[in-house]
């Protein structure tokens, strides 16, 4: 059974298309294609009513505003019905204070989950570990993070990878370890002799010819 399951699990991996579905939602049913032309985080937990996912939702509404500037829209997703997925926001508004205004995709025949390879049986086999896909306005998959079930995942470094993303593809560069906005980014190395030596004369600071960083 943990063979067939195994088989059955599909991984995406980065420069694809992200796998098209069709799904109830706590906003109604919605599709991949509805954000085509938006960048796109989905992202998965194990279940509804457990405390390290309820810390995780509380933490992404908080993310949420910046998310919007930056044209990022936000798509959870577990193996709960939608009525345990209406239930626990009510919830944790309640309790919390914190209202949830991303929709959250009710799997409950795993038909996303095994799209986008959520179900790790090594972890659970019934329920999705803590996965996060960025996937950008042509609705290619740009990243992907695991997490195992007992890790909350850190908002601060989704939203650092968003940003360096969309720099990238706005200024055709690289970023550095560690970046954050408004540190000086990576020039792409050099495809010629000629070009290498330019390289130094070109007013950026540099280590050698093939590793020189610039301000945006």
């Amino acid at each position: 059974m943990e063979e067939q399951m195994e088989q059955v699990v599909s991984m995406p991996r980065l420069g694809e298309k992200a796998p098209e579905f069709e799904a109830p939602t706590t906003h109604g049913v919605l599709n991949l294609s509805d954000f085509k032309g938006s960048w796109l985080i989905i992202f998965s937990h194990p279940a509804d009513f457990t405390p390290v996912c309820t810390t995780e939702f509380m933490a992404f509404a908080q993310l949420y505003p910046e998310l919007k500037k930056r044209g990022v829209e936000l798509m959870g997703l577990s193996v709960d019905s939608v009525t345990s997925h209406i239930a626990w926001v009510r919830n944790i508004e309640e309790k919390t204070g914190v209202k949830i205004p991303f929709p959250v995709i009710a799997d409950l025949n795993k038909d996303v989950s095994m799209k986008f390879g959520m179900v790790h049986p090594g972890q659970s086999k019934t329920e999705t570990v803590r996965c996060v896909f960025v996937i950008d306005p042509n609705q290619v998959i740009r990243l992907i993070l695991y997490y195992p079930l007992t890790t909350g995942r850190n908002m601060d470094e989704i939203l650092r990878v968003v940003d360096a993303l969309q720099t990238t593809d706005a200024n055709k560069v690289a970023t550095p370890a560690n970046w954050r906005p408004g540190d000086m980014v990576i020039v792409p190395p050099p495809s010629t002799q000629e070009m290498a030596e330019e390289r130094l004369n070109q007013g950026y600071e540099c280590v050698d010819w093939y590793f020189c960083k610039r301000k945006l």
